[in-house]
């Protein structure tokens, strides 16, 4: 018995490496093919975001009678795990392991994570929908939990697959790489969308299951798949963590010193809170002011997704070309400055296509916006502080975001209400009247974005006539003033 297995030992010793998953790949090029397979995980996270504010959301209130006020809340637990994703980002910056990888583990474990809420959400909804024998407390916590794991995946493997591309991609083509992975977001969720819409229209509580479950299962095989050889494994991360390594308060603070972080930062969660407001309110402003049916208002998202796609191409193409990446992100402000005009302006006149071009250009500026920022954050970041400066910019992306679209819907109620007793005088008693302060206020937002930018723009100076002068890049780089 003993000479069989120090034979099955040699063997393995041989084959092992080639047969373990993510081992001995290629990380100094990242050809298309490779890049394609990587993005799978962004298929797998917009899927579920389509499950989790689409599809669950109208499930949830009006085939399982679930009041909107609860509904809204469990939708809303996945952004208390958002801040942690610089914590996440910091320590697959740092981690070491046994098979010499840093990013996979925490790719892996937040695919389980993800997978884990999958598979006992439909349980934990048909239990919260009063199905039950159970007290109603019981049903609530099963729902947080599971929406919690959710979104605490959905972070984990966003952020940490995101510093995994950089690593690989060299940094001329980081560009075309968020373009790529963005692009993957959105055809996650328009496919998922299609997909769920087709598989619910008979709706039962076991078709429910079997739909969120039979996500569950794609999220590990994307994943899995995703990953697959991508990451080389490296021989000095086997070893366990040294006394000198720095905590993340330190890295953090490191971080900051190294650039213009804290004013970038500002300025990426004014932005995007600017363009999230209206997440919610865009199609009953269709819908309720402009008159627009159900079908119609639906458009719009596909506009609003196109118009997206179109700035992540274009943010792609200039940046390749040695646009600056601050420079852009002004221009996507800009562009979302335009469009909430025009928003407001259809509904002054009653036009529809005025209202469907404003929704196209909230798109494109968002799409730009998003991208000029990521890009900007991937390009000055330390090589070793890679996933610390993602996990940051994605936790205030997030955040913002969840506290805009939140405050939008908080700042529409109150204000419409006000209007409807006459407390806003005469004039103010339209419907619009909620609306058009919310995109105001957005319009405000992206102003403060661009006060905010215009000194980043000037400091890093124009790569398109000195590329060799960007932090990173060959050459001596100027030191960034710090805000």
């Amino acid at each position: 018995m003993n000479a069989i297995e120090a034979r099955m030992a040699r063997i393995w010793t041989k084959v092992g490496s080639n047969l373990l998953p993510f081992a001995d790949a290629a990380s100094a090029d990242l050809p298309w093919s490779r890049l394609l397979r990587l993005s799978l995980f962004q298929i797998s996270c917009g899927m579920t975001a389509v499950l989790l504010i689409g599809t669950l959301n109208r499930v949830m209130i009006v085939e399982l009678h679930v009041a909107a006020g609860l509904v809204a809340t469990m939708l809303a637990l996945p952004l208390v795990f958002a801040p942690l994703r610089a914590l996440i980002g910091f320590k697959s910056d740092n981690y070491r392991s046994l098979l010499g990888w840093r990013r996979v583990p925490y790719i892996w474990l937040g695919t389980i994570v993800q997978f884990g809420g999958l598979a006992m959400m439909p349980f934990a909804l048909i239990v919260l929908s009063g199905d039950t024998w159970a007290p109603p407390w019981v049903a609530q916590v099963s729902a947080a939990i599971a929406f919690l794991m959710v979104g605490a995946g959905m972070h984990t493997v966003q952020t940490v697959g995101l510093a995994l591309a950089t690593d690989l991609a060299p940094r001329q083509s980081q560009p075309n790489v968020v373009a790529v992975l963005s692009l993957m977001l959105l055809l996650g969720m328009v496919l998922a969308a299609v997909v769920f819409g087709l598989l619910l229209a008979d709706f039962s509580q076991i078709r429910l299951i079997q739909v969120i479950q039979g996500c569950a299962g794609m999220t590990l095989i994307l994943n899995f798949v995703a990953m697959w050889k991508q990451e080389a494994r490296d021989p000095s991360r086997t070893r366990g963590s040294q006394d000198g390594d720095p905590g993340f308060a330190e890295s953090f603070r490191t971080l900051c010193a190294s650039g213009p972080w804290n004013r970038r930062l500002l300025a990426a969660g004014l932005g995007f809170a600017g363009f999230a407001m209206q997440d919610v309110l865009l199609e009953p402003y269709g819908g309720q002011i402009l008159g627009l049916g159900v079908g119609a208002t639906t458009g719009l998202t596909a506009l609003l997704a196109g118009g997206s796609a179109l700035g992540f191409v274009a943010g792609a193409r200039w940046l390749s070309q040695g646009a600056d990446a601050h420079r852009l992100a002004a221009y996507g402000s800009l562009m979302g400055i335009f469009a909430f005009g025009l928003v407001i302006l259809s509904g002054l006149v009653a036009y529809a296509p005025l209202f469907a071009l404003g929704g196209l250009c909230i798109g494109l500026g968002g799409g730009l916006f998003a991208h000029a920022t990521l890009t900007s954050c991937m390009r000055v970041a330390p090589p070793h502080q890679i996933g610390l400066a993602l996990g940051v910019w994605g936790a205030v992306q997030a955040t913002a975001a969840g506290v805009a679209i939140a405050a939008g819907g908080i700042i529409r109620d109150v204000v419409s209400g006000l209007a409807v007793q006459g407390s806003l005088g005469e004039a103010m008693t339209s419907p619009a009247t909620g609306y058009v302060v919310v995109y105001a206020a957005e319009i405000a937002l992206l102003f403060l974005t661009l006060a905010v930018v215009g000194p980043l723009v000037r400091g890093t100076g124009a790569t398109r006539t000195r590329p060799q002068h960007e932090p990173g890049a060959a050459g001596p780089a100027p030191s960034l003033p710090s805000f």
